[in-house]
C-alpha cells in the first residue's frame, strides 16, 4: 500500500528508508501549519511542539489523514477527542525515552543541590574565588527523601537512580504498587515531608498548576523541586516567588509553562537550573522515538495493529 506521509520531524535516514520501502512518499514541513496545506495526506508525523487543535485536525481529516504519529511520550499537544471523532488514530512514543528522562532528572537534582551551574557561572565570570571551608555549600542527597509525583516508567527509573545516591523514595501514585522500598502517601504529605520532589505526571486539566503557591509553601525551606514532565504542571510565576523568597531552596527545570518563554524573573535567579527541554535528547533515544513513530505509520500502511495507539 502506497501512503503519503508529511512530517515536521527530521527523521533519521533508517526511518525514512523504512517508509520508502513500503512505497511511502515522505513530505517535509518546517511547522505544523505547513502540513495543513498539503492536498492529500494519509498520515502525519509531528512532535510535542506541534499543536493540533480541533480546527487543525478537521482540516487534516478533510485532506484524508487517518493517522497522527506523535514523536513524544506526552500527547497533550493533540486534541485526541477531536481526532477520535474525525476518525484519526493517534499514537505516541512511550518507553523508549524512559532512561534518558530519568538521567536528566537526576542531573537537575544533583546540579540544584550541589550548585554546579551556579559555580560554573562564577568561574566563567572571571570573579575572584578560592577554596574555602564555607564556600558554596550545597546539600547531600544521601539520607534524604525523594518524593515522586507520577510513579510510571520514568518515575520508577528515577527511583532506582535516587536509591543509588542513598535516598529513600516516596510516591503519591493513585495506583500504588507493593514495592517494599517505596513509601506511598497522600500528595499533600509528600510535598510537606520530602527533601526533593520530582514531577513525572502527564499534563491534564487536573494536573495543570498542581504545584501552585500553596503547595510550594507546604514544602520544606530546604526542599528542591525538579520538573521534567510538562511545564504547566507548575505555576511558574508562583515558583519564581518561592525561589526568590526562600520558600524552597532550589529548583531544576527542563520544561516551561509557556515554552520556550520563561516567567518574568526566572532566568535571573541563581537557585534554579534551567535546561532547554533535554529530557529525551540523546542520539539513541531520539532515533528510537523516530523509529517507533515510523513503526506506527508502517503498521497503519499494512493494516495491522498500531504498536502504541493512544485512541481506538
Amino acid at each position: 500500500m502506497s501512503i503519503r506521509v508529511a512530517t515536521t520531524v527530521p527523521l533519521p535516514a533508517p526511518s525514512s528508508q523504512a517508509l520508502a520501502e513500503v512505497g511511502g512518499e515522505l513530505l517535509h514541513a518546517e511547522h505544523v501549519e505547513a502540513l495543513l496545506g498539503v492536498e492529500r495526506l494519509d498520515a502525519v508525523v509531528v512532535t510535542i511542539t506541534d499543536a493540533l487543535d480541533a480546527t487543525a485536525i478537521a482540516e487534516l481529516a478533510a485532506h484524508g489523514a487517518r493517522l497522527i504519529a506523535n514523536v513524544g511520550a506526552g500527547y497533550d499537544n493533540i486534541d485526541v477527542a477531536a481526532a477520535t471523532t474525525a476518525g484519526i488514530a493517534v499514537t505516541n512514543t512511550p518507553d523508549v525515552l524512559t532512561e534518558a528522562t530519568a538521567d536528566i532528572t537526576m542531573s537537575l537534582l544533583l546540579d540544584a543541590t550541589r550548585r554546579v551551574s551556579e559555580g560554573d557561572r562564577l568561574v566563567r565570570s572571571g570573579a575572584a574565588w578560592s577554596w574555602g571551608f564555607d564556600f558554596m555549600w550545597g546539600r547531600s542527597l544521601a539520607g534524604k527523601r525523594l518524593g515522586i509525583v507520577g510513579y510510571g516508567r520514568v518515575g520508577e527509573a528515577v527511583a532506582h537512580r535516587a536509591r543509588a545516591f542513598g535516598m529513600t523514595v516516596a510516591s503519591s501514585s493513585r495506583r500504588p504498587r507493593p514495592e517494599d522500598d517505596v513509601e506511598w502517601m497522600p500528595l499533600d504529605e509528600l510535598f510537606a515531608t520530602s527533601d526533593a520532589v520530582s514531577l513525572h505526571c502527564p499534563l491534564t486539566d487536573e494536573t495543570r498548576h498542581l504545584v501552585d503557591a500553596d503547595r510550594l509553601r507546604s514544602m520544606k525551606p530546604t526542599a528542591v523541586l525538579v520538573n521534567t514532565a510538562r511545564g504547566a504542571v507548575v505555576d511558574e510565576a508562583a515558583l519564581v516567588a518561592a525561589l526568590r523568597d526562600g520558600t524552597i531552596a532550589a529548583a531544576g527545570l527542563d520544561v516551561y509553562e509557556n515554552e520556550p518563554r520563561l516567567a518574568a524573573g526566572l532566568a535571573s535567579l541563581d537557585n534554579v537550573v534551567l535546561a532547554p527541554h533535554l529530557g529525551s535528547a540523546t542520539r539513541e533515544t531520539r532515533e528510537a522515538m523516530a523509529d517507533l513513530a515510523v513503526g506506527n505509520v508502517l503498521a497503519f500502511a499494512r493494516g495491522t495493529a498500531l504498536p502504541t495507539a493512544v485512541n481506538r
